[in-house]
């Protein structure tokens, strides 16, 4: 039964008209509503006339990350009175619920991208809403490019939303060949700024380290907000390492303490999406900035740290490197205070730093190893990028040192032109080094300890990745994997030689 009286106080049911007659007279349209406002679960049932009494249509929607996607999916099954995998489901990277009468899928990013390189018409869905879009990950962008290149040459009927919290409006209209742009208003309650800088300086970020003595700060000024704020307190870390310090560091408060990011087991992430009627502090990396509304928060602790990708020239791979977060995070994070109720955001730095921050967080094409992206650009047939619609074009020097990456491994020959074993790398969704070791590797070692391994190689844990409670460093290697094998893989990863 449709929970009409919930779906009925998503503010952003008023702007759901004048976002359809866009769609229906331009085909595209920019979509801006706060979170909260219901753009990410209302607008793709009514898009889908599951609601609202419109024509059936399916309905695909492109979220960032994981834990976003099968949450949004969650609560549209709840609103429409079902469960996941019936009218509404979703596709994520190793979990799929979806059934035969599935009109709404909620996707990752990277699932619809592969998606794309297998099927470009995307024949049997009607409209694509790109969620979260400001937050401009490499993944999304290519998408949006070659979902308008399809709609361009083979689907004009094909229906594209840019929906985000905060965007740069004017650009995504521009680049959906001058969309109407929507509004829509949100509620928002005052938000009290609490400046709380460390007592003594400390170190800045440097790769992936972050300073002990930050992580105690912030740990003292979570406990300092339970003591003179009520209700639960959201606090925003930069990755799972610092998350699970933090953690360490809470211990014997009298308040739940969750760890909220992409490899919290679900019951993790259920319970803090979940109101309680215990007080909780929930640690957060920046999935819960637009992406996740976590009921009961009235105090925000802000860390002011964030992770961007870089290139890790040692390993030859992309990696991720903590950085001050932008004062776009910031007021974003704030903002999370004042969805219920009058809040208060408690800042680890000083109002004079604050002015010296960068206004917005950098697009990944700008900073990222871009060897991934010119490998689905080649696949796509596109192999300079020249003809993609990008609101930032690669940089030149990016993409050559990519083309000289994907030629060493075979992923692309002299013309830039995507090989049949480039075309079997790109469908793995690893980095092409990565993917390279995987195909050569599942040979020399056998294909699962080489995929044991090559997981191991795409994703450096954090230094101070340990256990919640104890402090102790976790295993980093799975069991059966010896230390030597994975060097071994790690080498033909880098330097294998050339393909036959």
């Amino acid at each position: 039964m449709i929970r009409q009286a919930s779906l009925d106080a998503l503010p952003v049911r008023e702007a759901v008209p004048a976002l359809v007659s866009a769609l229906d007279a331009h085909g595209t349209a920019v979509l801006c509503a706060p979170p909260g406002t219901g753009k990410t679960t209302l607008v793709p049932l009514v898009l889908a006339g599951l609601v609202g009494g419109g024509p059936r249509r399916r309905v695909v929607v492109a979220e960032p990350r994981r834990i976003a996607a099968r949450a949004a999916a969650r609560r549209m099954a709840w609103l429409l009175g079902g469960a996941v995998g019936g009218a509404v489901g979703f596709t994520v990277r190793g979990e799929r619920a979806v059934g035969r009468d599935t009109v709404v899928e909620v996707v990752t990013t990277g699932v619809l991208l592969q998606r794309l390189q297998r099927d470009q018409e995307l024949a049997s869905v009607d409209v694509v809403v790109l969620d979260e879009c400001h937050e401009r990950h490499l993944d999304a962008d290519t998408v949006a490019a070659f979902l308008l290149d399809v709609r361009e040459t083979l689907r004009p009927e094909l229906r594209l939303v840019a929906a985000s919290a905060t965007t740069d409006a004017a650009g995504w209209a521009r680049l959906l060949g001058d969309a109407p742009v929507v509004e829509a208003a949100g509620v928002a309650h005052p938000v009290e700024t609490v400046w709380a800088p460390p007592a003594r300086p400390v170190r800045p970020p440097h790769g992936m380290r972050v300073d002990p003595a930050q992580l105690a700060h912030v740990a003292s000024v979570v406990r300092r907000a339970l003591a003179e704020r009520s209700g639960d307190v959201l606090c925003f870390l930069p990755g799972v390492g610092e998350i699970a310090r933090v953690a360490g560091q809470l211990a014997g408060m009298d308040a739940e303490v969750l760890q909220v990011h992409g490899r919290a087991p679900a019951a993790v992430q259920d319970a803090a999406l979940t109101a309680s009627a215990h007080r909780r502090v929930i640690l957060s990396t920046a999935v819960a900035e637009s992406s996740l509304t976590v009921p009961g928060v009235r105090v925000v602790v802000d860390s002011g740290l964030a992770r961007e990708p870089r290139v890790d020239h040692a390993r030859g791979l992309g990696a991720l490197a903590t950085v001050r977060a932008s004062r776009a995070a910031g007021r974003q994070r704030a903002g999370r205070a004042g969805r219920e109720a009058p809040g208060t955001v408690y800042r680890c730095w000083s109002e004079a730093e604050d002015g010296r921050l960068p206004a917005f967080p950098s697009p990944e094409i700008r900073i990222a190893d871009l060897a991934q992206f010119a490998l689905q650009a080649a696949c796509w047939g596109d192999p300079d990028a020249a003809g993609l619609a990008l609101l930032d074009a690669p940089p030149a020097g990016a993409m050559a040192a990519a083309r000289e990456v994907l030629v060493a491994v075979g992923a692309v020959d002299g013309a830039g032109r995507a090989t049949p074993r480039g075309l079997r790398m790109a469908r793995l969704g690893l980095h092409p080094r990565l993917a390279r070791a995987l195909l050569d590797g599942a040979g020399a070692l056998g294909a699962r300890r080489a995929a044991e391994v090559v997981a191991l190689l795409s994703e450096e844990p954090p230094r101070e990745y340990g256990d919640a409670r104890s402090g102790q460093q976790v295993q980093t290697d799975p069991p059966g994997v010896e230390p030597h094998a994975r060097h071994r893989l790690g080498h033909l990863g880098r330097r294998g030689s050339p393909p036959q």
